[in-house]
């Protein structure tokens, strides 16, 4: 099982490239960087719009951009592979979107991972005028845009929420055909058929969900669609720094495994990160 990091790289945290060098010298995989515009202060829809939750935590609305992030870390880097974790697809503009992408993976080498997601705050969506209802299809739609201008000179492409005509788009991505899209989020019907549909694999949140079961019909469903199941890989988002856990979840079929770090200065995060590092190639 591969091991990454994840952490909301703040103005207040540990910064992206002192941490990126450092999980690349301990020799993580990969590291992750969440994502959020901005935070509306309404605070309409409660954490991960869980009735109940906690107040939302600080770092929500303190974050970098990921991709100037992952960029900066990718150029003070040489191995370790570089996740958004996730990316909020349907606040985005595709066709910016398809660049920043392609860039990020050209610059660092074939090294990204595109981790994506719908979003769960209504208000962040709505201001950047998407429905909370239609999030699902205009994600859908902008991954298939995206994936016309990575794989064609010229592309174009016409849906009901994204539309451009024949373009020409440039660099594109390093890896063949783009980076591996990684879809976070409850296996829900609607949520396997997109993975099934249009991504390369699945990475829910620990502790959400029955992981064995979760991929077993993941798997049937890519087969039931013609899809070879094995072409999909399981990963899992904050998995516990536990052996017997990490073992658990890698019989089950993850391939990967991110262990969260909190959004803190250096001297609080690099000795957990040294902690992790007993687990790389243990599990």
């Amino acid at each position: 099982m591969d091991l990454g990091v994840m952490i909301f790289p703040t103005d207040k945290a540990i910064q992206p490239v002192e941490l990126a060098v450092a999980a690349e010298e301990r020799g993580f995989e990969s590291i992750w960087f969440p994502e959020h515009s901005h935070i509306p202060t309404s605070r309409e829809t409660p954490w991960g719009g869980r009735e109940g939750a906690p107040p939302l935590p600080e770092e929500y609305w303190r974050s970098h951009d990921q991709f100037v992030a992952l960029a900066a870390a990718s150029a003070a880097t040489t191995n370790i592979k570089l996740g958004t974790g996730i990316t909020l697809v349907a606040q985005h503009d595709p066709i910016w979107l398809a660049k920043q992408v392609a860039s990020l993976d050209m610059i660092s080498g074939g090294r990204f991972l595109f981790g994506i997601g719908y979003g769960w705050n209504k208000e962040e969506l709505r201001h950047h005028g998407v429905k909370y209802s239609e999030r699902r299809a205009r994600m859908r739609e902008c991954v298939l845009a995206m994936k016309e201008l990575w794989t064609k000179d010229e592309a174009e492409f016409h849906g009901q929420h994204i539309n451009f005509d024949s373009s020409w788009s440039w660099p594109k991505p390093t890896q063949s055909p783009h980076p591996p899209i990684i879809l976070g989020g409850a296996a829900g019907p609607k949520t396997i058929g997109d993975i099934v549909d249009y991504c390369d694999g699945w990475m829910p949140i620990s502790g959400r969900y029955e992981t064995a079961t979760k991929i077993a019909e993941v798997k049937e469903a890519a087969a039931e669609a013609g899809r070879d199941p094995a072409s999909l890989h399981f990963g899992m988002f904050g998995a516990p720094a536990k052996p017997e856990v990490l073992e658990s979840l890698a019989e089950a079929g993850v391939t990967r495994a991110v262990l969260g770090l909190p959004p803190a200065d250096a001297d609080t995060v690099l000795p957990i990160l040294d902690q992790y590092a007993q687990l790389v190639g243990k599990v």
